[in-house]
């Protein structure tokens, strides 16, 4: 396992803590088409509680990196490659942002179309390209990783990136606390 995903578990592990210490439940949408491994108890309304699982087998973005011809910073492989769950809140210095998790093996097909349509964008736009792994509460915002070299970025849609937030994803993860 790597230090980025080690960070990770850490941070979505007092993440936990911090709800259940407030008596917090947090609930997502029950999937019917498939269980997450992140969800417990019974749906009711459509909604399931949850709290973040690690992953156990690795995820293969072969296909994905052999369609856009595009290494994808291990980084962000390692991201998606670590929890189970749904949106994970986090606070960062410049706001509240919400890490993107998958919630069970059947979501990394979407992950991947949305990456690609992502990628796309960037390059119909002829912007570098980034990779997606967070959203914040402002309008049309996202954390983004720039492939290229790594670096940490809030991006906004459809905009060429400018407000560096740090030198790398692990750099990131270490400068969040719970939500």
């Amino acid at each position: 396992m790597s230090e980025l995903q080690l960070q990770l578990l850490q941070l979505a592990q007092q993440a936990r803590l911090k709800a259940e210490q407030q008596g917090d439940h947090w609930r997502a949408f029950a999937d019917p088409a498939e269980v997450s491994p992140a969800q417990y108890g019974e749906p009711s309304e459509d909604q399931v509680g949850w709290w973040p699982v690690a992953q156990n087998d690795p995820l293969d973005f072969t296909g994905l990196e052999q369609g856009l011809g595009l290494t994808l910073h291990p980084s962000v492989k390692d991201f998606y490659a670590t929890l189970w769950g749904a949106d994970l809140p986090v606070s960062h210095p410049r706001g509240p942002a919400s890490l993107l998790l998958l919630w069970h093996p059947g979501d990394f097909i979407r992950l991947q179309q949305n990456l690609i349509a992502h990628v796309l964008m960037k390059r119909r736009l002829k912007q570098r390209e980034t990779l997606f792994f967070a959203v914040t509460d402002e309008e049309d915002s996202m954390l983004s990783v720039l492939n290229s070299t790594g670096e940490v970025y809030l991006e906004q849609t459809g905009q060429e990136v400018k407000q560096l937030l740090a030198p790398d994803l692990l750099s990131f993860l270490r400068q969040l606390s719970p939500g």
